[in-house]
């Protein structure tokens, strides 16, 4: 179990384009000194209503099965309830990391036992238990298609299984400490970046791959820009870094220290999903706006951003929500550089995670295991999602928007009623 080497734990304080992109998914092989910006072979390894609607199945009866192991201790909250329909329990330590399948009713979930499980979400059932990893893992997720999943631990190791094949392994890999992997959002591709820096892509399943390059600190954080071309990097000594995928050069860049640039190290990037801006959020308390042009501004956020995250709408009303350590959620407006609101709770705990829904909620994830909904455009508290005992790691919604799934420090992934 990789408990000796876990993910750094936040603490209060004291279409069409991925076609052209990825030339239309044909295979791609060649000399990485002849054509630097395709996709080569590397030393690939390739291996011979209600509940009912999440799917598959009837509800069981029986009582979910006890934790393999008891990760209480005396830093657990109460919780005064649980408003979850479904608790998962099958891991043994926490769970840094969980997603949906995009068309079934699937869920996938990976834990610092070093194990990744794929279940269903109306009652729990085990579909498959991902093995051969032997540090945390810290990223499981199918791909946009649902034909993959892919699962990585800390210590760089990936693997990939094809769902329609009782989950085989069609390929694996291992680069090295691993900050964070996930898949492009419209092709087959996964992404990963390093402890060195470099970003990684490989075309699945064959594993050919292209390599951004790293300077030598990590690549904390990455966001794909709105038309999937470009991925925005956030790296531990500040820089912030516009990258074309496709030729593997640098648009734009921030360098730390300077007027417009971090002074610590940043923790979280998002890409407008509808427009060519970027932000960056740092351990310094800063708030970086930029563009393929360059920063635009630069504001003080207060203590160390955790969570940074667009609005999803693209009229003059451009938002985007930060969310501190010390639990302080701000509503920035871009165009004015300034903030719109603060979100108001008299109870609010840390912040680990931030996302938008369309009709502009926004959910927060929490140091203190609970999930604060608010009202986006005002800030007004919507409604609080009680059940966790310790701190939120990850938090996604369904493809429907329905089920909202929460994985955390006490070993434990619920799945809740999504509210509109």
């Amino acid at each position: 179990m990789g408990s000796d080497n876990s993910p750094r734990r936040p603490t209060a304080p004291p279409g069409d384009a991925d076609e052209d992109l990825f030339d239309g998914g044909e295979e791609m092989e060649g000399n990485p000194g002849e054509n630097p910006a395709e996709f080569v072979t590397m030393e690939e390894i390739v291996d011979d209503d209600d509940l009912a609607r999440m799917g598959g199945g009837s509800e069981s009866d029986e009582e979910p099965p006890e934790m393999t192991a008891d990760v209480e201790d005396e830093g657990d909250f109460e919780p005064a309830r649980d408003d979850a329909v479904m608790t998962f329990r099958e891991h043994s330590g926490p769970i840094f990391c969980g997603s949906f399948h995009p068309t079934d009713s699937l869920v996938v979930t990976g834990s610092e036992d070093d194990t990744a499980y794929v279940w269903r979400p109306a009652n729990g059932e085990v579909v498959f238990k991902v093995e051969g990893h032997t540090d945390t893992v810290i990223a499981a997720s199918f791909s946009y298609d649902g034909n993959f999943l892919a699962t990585g631990d800390l210590g760089g190791f990936l693997q990939v299984f094809r769902v329609s094949e009782a989950y085989r392994r069609v390929w694996h890999f291992n680069v090295g400490d691993m900050a964070w992997m996930e898949w492009h959002r419209a092709s087959n591709v996964l992404m990963a970046g390093s402890e060195s820096g470099e970003v990684y892509f490989w075309r699945i399943p064959s594993g050919d791959c292209k390599v951004i390059q790293g300077h030598n600190s990590k690549a904390e954080c990455a966001s794909l820009t709105a038309d999937a071309k470009k991925i925005v990097v956030g790296y531990a000594d500040g820089a912030v870094k516009l990258w074309d995928i496709k030729t593997t050069t640098i648009v734009q860049e921030i360098p730390p220290n300077t007027a417009l640039g971090h002074t610590d190290g940043v923790l979280c990037v998002s890409a407008d999903p509808e427009g060519n801006l970027f932000v960056s959020g740092g351990s310094d308390g800063k708030l970086i706006i930029a563009s393929a042009a360059g920063p635009l501004g630069k504001v003080d956020v207060g203590n160390s951003v955790e969570a940074v995250a667009f609005s999803p709408i693209a009229d003059s009303l451009k938002l985007v929500a930060t969310g501190t350590l010390d639990g302080k959620i701000t509503i920035w407006d871009v165009a004015r550089q300034s903030p719109r609101c603060q979100c108001r709770d008299d109870e609010m705990s840390g912040v680990t995670k931030l996302f938008w829904t369309r009709d502009m909620t926004l959910y927060a994830a929490t140091l203190d295991g609970s999930v604060k909904i608010f009202e986006g455009r005002s800030g007004i508290l919507k409604t609080t999602f009680l059940g966790h005992k310790k701190e939120i790691y990850d938090i996604q919604l369904d493809k429907n928007g329905e089920f909202l799934l929460t994985t955390s420090e006490d070993g434990t992934a619920k799945i809740f009623r999504a509210i509109s």
